[in-house]
């Protein structure tokens, strides 16, 4: 195993992160954006308002993108295993 070999690991971890978390990230944001709309139409500054929504929204996003995040990080994880047992070639 050469430093190509622990780059290409380390990218594949850094995009398989990625990867997992951009659907909940992608929930938080839209949220997120649809709260601070809200808030600018109506003028209404509470703060409650823009974390109750926001947390509920990124819980539903963690349990419907469930299955997608462990495929994700299953897979990585089963590439790095099998480097392990091959040694490293």
């Amino acid at each position: 195993m050469n430093e190509a070999d622990v780059y290409a690991i380390f990218a594949d971890s850094i995009w398989a992160t990625l990867i997992a978390s951009g659907p909940v990230l992608a929930v938080a944001t839209i949220v997120g954006l649809g709260i601070a709309f809200f808030q600018a139409l109506t003028q209404i500054q509470e703060m409650t308002l823009t974390f109750v929504p926001k947390i509920a929204a990124i819980f539903v996003a963690i349990v419907a993108s469930a299955p997608f995040m462990y495929a994700t990080l299953s897979q990585l994880s089963d590439t790095v295993f099998d480097l392990i047992v091959s040694g490293g070639q």
